[in-house]
């Protein structure tokens, strides 16, 4: 056990078991060996919301990472924080074109999926639609853009999205994958260079150590 005057220097991330954005930083935090204290935030119960929260984080979502003075919200910005100051293991490649893939590859989860199935646009879903709703919904965008990342994939890939290393884009899909099989019960077998590149993420203890199901506020 650390002492105190390095617990303090520990990173800390706020984080909720379930959320793939906080999944995504906790793949990147381990393939980096870098430790941390984890600060669960339950979502479901509101405590994003809490005040004290919001000082750290002013929308309310999750992950939130402290290092030090530095106070950094929202997974991408985190992610390459860390890739900026935590050279380590790095993240992103050398060739500036699958870099560029990677990016895309990212932001078609961060910007065109992922949001689209956060909790609060399924809750209205829910109460202005209605409650049989919201898994078409999600599973429509889940394939419309898995149908992209096939595409733009399948030049790049390797044993991972964009070659024989992981990078960027392998911690954005890995959670967005787990998810669209475990919550929203997605085909895999319509995206087989997607299935295929997750099938690796399975034999990596980065990837597995930040599965959901393995965080200490994880519920059944």
């Amino acid at each position: 056990m650390a002492g105190s005057g390095e617990e303090s220097k520990k990173l800390q991330l706020y984080s909720y078991w379930r959320n793939s954005c906080a999944f995504r930083v906790r793949i990147a935090l381990n393939l980096k060996g870098l430790e941390y204290e984890y600060k669960a935030v339950n979502s479901l119960k509101g405590e994003q919301r809490d005040p004290e929260y919001l000082k750290l984080n002013p929308l309310g979502y999750v992950p939130t990472l402290v290092d030090g003075d530095a106070v950094i919200a929202d997974s991408f910005a985190i992610i390459m924080y860390l890739e900026e100051k935590y050279p380590q293991r790095a993240l992103l490649p050398q060739d500036l074109q699958r870099r560029a893939i990677n990016f895309q590859a990212a932001n078609i989860v961060a910007a065109n999926i992922q949001p689209l199935q956060n909790l609060a646009v399924l809750k209205y879903i829910q109460e202005k639609v209605g409650p049989n709703e919201t898994t078409p919904w999600v599973q429509t965008h889940i394939r419309k853009g898995f149908e992209a990342l096939e595409k733009l994939l399948k030049d790049y890939a390797g044993k991972y999205a964009t070659g024989d290393e992981v990078y960027v884009a392998d911690l954005f899909l890995a959670p967005q994958i787990h998810g669209a099989i475990k919550r929203f019960e997605i085909d895999m077998n319509q995206f087989p260079t997607l299935l295929r590149v997750y099938e690796a993420y399975q034999e990596l203890p980065a990837f597995q150590d930040a599965m959901p199901e393995k965080q200490p506020d994880a519920t059944g």
